[in-house]
């Protein structure tokens, strides 16, 4: 059994997660849909199901978050592990932190969904980011 504590380690739960979310999407969703009388063919445009309530659409917003930034995760993860560098210490430590700060965000926007706080926790992973992408860049000047 490999170590979990390791580059892609935090590569592999971010996307467990982001999977987690989809479900999680799709279970508050499809019920909702039912509920509103709302048939799959009427979600063809985007903001068709702004008429689900928030704490439906909060998810669903959530998990659109998870294909945005994280593709910067993804992409530094796989420059790192190309170069050698995913066994260091800080890149370890780095994208874990972020993977977990991104499961802190998701769970503030799935649930209480208080923007501030969320808002805070996005801030502190961008940063996460920030330094190991400039640590590697570092590496290579």
């Amino acid at each position: 059994m490999g170590n979990l504590y390791t580059v892609p380690g935090a590569v592999l739960t971010l996307v467990v997660w982001s999977l987690i979310v989809w479900v999680w999407m799709y279970a508050k969703r499809i019920p909702a849909m039912q509920k509103a009388g709302i048939q799959p063919d009427d979600a063809r445009h985007p903001g068709s199901l702004n008429v689900l309530p928030e704490s439906v659409r909060n998810v669903a917003d959530n998990y659109n978050h998870l294909m945005e930034q994280p593709t910067i995760f993804y992409a530094l993860a796989f420059y790192a592990l190309a170069v050698g560098h995913e066994g260091t210490t800080m890149a370890v430590g780095l994208a874990w932190t972020y993977v977990v700060l991104r499961v802190i965000h998701s769970l503030i926007q799935c649930t209480i969904n208080r923007v501030m706080l969320r808002f805070t926790v996005f801030s502190l992973s961008t940063i996460a980011l920030i330094i190991w992408a400039v640590i590697e860049l570092m590496a290579v000047l």
